[in-house]
């Protein structure tokens, strides 16, 4: 490589840098101002300038606020997904410490998705639909591995199972006021990730006299837990 060419490769790895950077800085910005202020809300131009850059570089990156939103969402799933996939396959000890340690970097996607989750639009459709779809995967793995018990509606336990699961994101105020902490700090899922997992694994009940009663009336009803006619 020549002298000139060392330079320009130095150059052009350096634009490229910079360039990664700011488009990280501007999601990340984004993600907070959706968080803090909602969607339709925060501005381009307010996101630029807290971002320390100008509106037609979020242009150059995003393209319009629509597909900044959809960055900002596959990121923020992503981080939930991606990095706690193993949590939920295989919740050793270490991975659970972890997890628990690390809460506070959670904390601007925990808003988001509060925010976002419930603002009724098809973005937020999308949103939920992306962890719908890791539940359903997720549990057909465990299924595959021999971890889970026989279901009568597996699409509707995997609804149920997201709704557990992003309960306490939506109805975190709510929950915290009962509980007296936020579920989603250390002390909170110290608290609560017992209970869940008993929840999951053994249920409530000592008798199955409701859950066959209620076989029996769907039953009686020529109806099957999948909404079907029997």
């Amino acid at each position: 490589m020549t002298p000139t060419e060392h330079v320009f490769s130095l150059l052009y790895m350096r634009s490229v840098s910079d360039d990664t950077t700011a488009r990280a800085r501007i999601r990340d910005t984004a993600i907070a101002a959706f968080a803090r202020d909602g969607y339709d809300a925060a501005s381009l131009r307010a996101i630029a300038r807290e971002a320390g850059v100008s509106p037609a570089l979020i242009v150059h990156h995003f393209g319009d606020k629509n597909a900044l939103r959809s960055e900002c969402d596959d990121y923020v799933v992503g981080v939930f997904i991606d990095e706690e996939h193993d949590i939920i396959v295989a919740p050793t000890r270490d991975r659970v410490r972890t997890a628990l340690n690390d809460l506070e970097r959670y904390g601007p996607y925990i808003d988001y998705l509060a925010r976002m989750l419930v603002d009724g639009s098809a973005a937020s459709d999308r949103l939920f639909d992306s962890f719908l779809s890791h539940t359903r995967a997720v549990l057909a793995e465990q299924r595959d591995a021999g971890m889970l018990e026989p279901m009568s509606d597996p699409e509707m336990t995997t609804l149920l199972l997201t709704l557990i699961g992003l309960g306490p994101v939506v109805m975190r105020a709510q929950i915290a006021r009962t509980l007296g902490m936020d579920q989603l700090s250390p002390a909170g899922l110290l608290r609560t990730t017992l209970p869940t997992l008993e929840l999951l694994t053994h249920g409530i009940y000592s008798t199955t006299a409701l859950l066959d009663g209620a076989r029996d009336a769907l039953a009686a009803e020529g109806n099957t837990p999948g909404g079907e006619p029997s």
